[in-house]
């Protein structure tokens, strides 16, 4: 076998291999493989040629000879560089820049090309000032071209914008950087568009990279705005929207550092009456921002809505509504009845009278959590009796991870509750603090029942406690029977430990 022969085997060879390890390593550089090919093509037709005109003209030999050496040169160079930079160097996590790696197969083209030239005898001189006039002729009437040219080399050099960040242009768009060319940067907009930034403009103009401090990974500053009618000081606003944001995780909003809200400014030019609030906080996926600002947004509106602030109307808006005792007067009686209606399913008030659960359901509020929003806390002091009319709760415990001191806590769900149903009376009866944390699976609604209304209702009538106590006992029980496997009469001993318990419990809280 000829050392020709010898020299195209070892190129297909070559050819081959480059083209299995890239499609198993990186397939996206497929495209890549087709000028190894067309190399090796070229290669192939110089050798059929050299043959074939060999016997008619030694210049034509020669000249083909140089040229298949050239190509087959070029066609270890392409294989080489594939191998090198797209299979090997990731493997070991070493990351060349795209323009850095063709920098270094373009210089070893001109060193090829140099070695072949003196190989068959001819002056590189004459080659390379020719090229050099040329270059200069280009470099004057594509002045536009290779400004973006080397902006690409410097973005990739100085590792300043790399592929990956989040950058927001000088218009304001932003964008995630998908791929740095030779003339331009491809921006990726979140409704998925392409920007096309020509490098020269990029590095001429002012960007500002998102989510990157000192170079490195770092959240990014939210803001969602609310205006709040003047009638409700800044300190009860900022209050009860922080210990809503502050009192579950939200999704795609860091702990560190924590969400806070600002007052921000009061009225402009005396024309609008309300206050302007912010919430500001900080998020880990760029991508995700106003999926993100809806969720704070709706913590923030049923927060608001618990604690009867509503956001203001706008001044623009002008509405009128009858609002006459009588109307009034029939509305709350509406609210009252279904109120009322709630309190009826409540097996743990089956001994009151209608008169009396219509006290209660006078002194009742209307409450509103949002999905994952903490209903009760554990260990918190808090007399109400919650009745859930709609939504789904989950009853989390907290405990040590490791059960040594102040270690970090997890939790566990240990039940799920759903509406209609009711949880909190140990509270409302005991004043005992929160077991559990009952969390919002769902949105969910529920109806408070605070401790002075009861009590009205159990100095009218002190028996009923007895009613009470047995009902929860009951209750109580009955989940341990279950869990535990008790039997009927260690059921109803238990039983009747719980209630003396309970009653006792009942009549040191309320001084009967």
């Amino acid at each position: 076998m000829t050392p020709e022969l010898i020299w195209a085997a070892a190129l297909v060879a070559g050819v081959v291999l480059a083209a299995a390890l890239v499609n198993w390593r990186a397939p996206v550089q497929r495209p890549r493989v087709r000028r190894a090919v067309i190399f090796l093509a070229l290669y192939l037709v110089a050798l059929v040629l050299e043959s074939s005109v060999g016997a008619y003209s030694v210049v034509w030999k020669l000249r083909l000879a140089g040229a298949a050496d050239l190509l087959s040169a070029i066609g270890f160079i392409n294989v080489g560089g594939l191998i090198v930079f797209f299979v090997l160097f990731p493997a070991v996590r070493i990351r060349i820049p795209m323009i850095g790696s063709e920098l270094i197969v373009g210089f070893a083209y001109i060193l090829a090309t140099i070695a072949t030239l003196s190989k068959h005898g001819m002056d590189p001189t004459g080659a390379l000032a020719t090229g050099a006039v040329v270059s200069a002729v280009l470099a004057i009437s594509l002045q536009q071209t290779l400004g973006n040219i080397l902006g690409g080399v410097a973005l990739q050099l100085d590792g300043s914008v790399k592929e990956g960040d989040w950058i927001q242009l000088e218009n304001g768009k932003q964008g995630k950087v998908r791929a740095i060319r030779w003339r331009h940067t491809l921006v990726e907009t979140r409704d998925w568009s392409t920007i096309v930034v020509p490098n020269a403009q990029l590095l001429a103009n002012n960007i500002t990279i998102l989510g990157k401090r000192d170079g490195l990974p770092a959240p990014q500053r939210m803001w969602v705005w609310l205006n709040v009618d003047f009638r409700y000081p800044p300190t009860r606003v900022t209050e009860v929207v922080t210990e809503a944001i502050h009192a579950s995780p939200i999704e795609n909003v860091v702990d560190d550092p924590r969400p806070n809200v600002v007052c921000m400014d009061f009225a402009r030019d005396l024309r609008e009456s309300f206050a302007t609030y912010a919430v500001r906080y900080w998020i880990r996926d760029l991508a995700s921002d106003s999926p993100t600002d809806s969720r704070v947004r709706a913590r923030v509106y049923t927060a608001l809505k618990r604690a009867g602030i509503p956001l203001a109307i706008p001044a623009v808006m002008n509405l009128t509504e009858v609002n006459d005792a009588e109307r009034q007067e029939r509305r709350q009686q509406r609210e009252i009845d279904r109120y009322q209606a709630a309190l009826e399913t409540v097996p743990l008030f089956a001994s009151l009278t209608p008169e009396e659960l219509r006290t209660l359901a006078e002194g009742m509020s209307p409450a509103i959590y949002v999905k994952d929003e903490v209903i009760t806390k554990q260990g918190a002091k808090a007399n109400w009796l919650y009745v859930m009319t709609s939504g789904r709760a989950d009853v989390r415990t907290r405990v040590d991870i490791d059960g040594a001191g102040p270690a970090p806590e997890t939790s566990k769900v240990v039940a799920t509750i759903a509406a209609p149903n009711f949880f909190g009376e140990m509270g409302l009866m005991t004043g005992e603090p929160r077991g559990a944390d009952v969390v919002a699976v769902v949105d969910t609604e529920c109806l408070r029942l605070g401790r002075e209304t009861f009590e009205r209702v159990l100095l009218g009538r002190p028996e009923i406690a007895e009613a009470i106590a047995i009902a929860i006992a009951t209750r109580r029980v009955e989940l341990e029977a279950v869990r535990e496997g008790l039997s009927d009469d260690a059921r109803r001993r238990r039983e009747a430990t719980e209630r003396d318990k309970i009653l006792g419990g009942i009549k040191a809280f309320f001084g009967l």
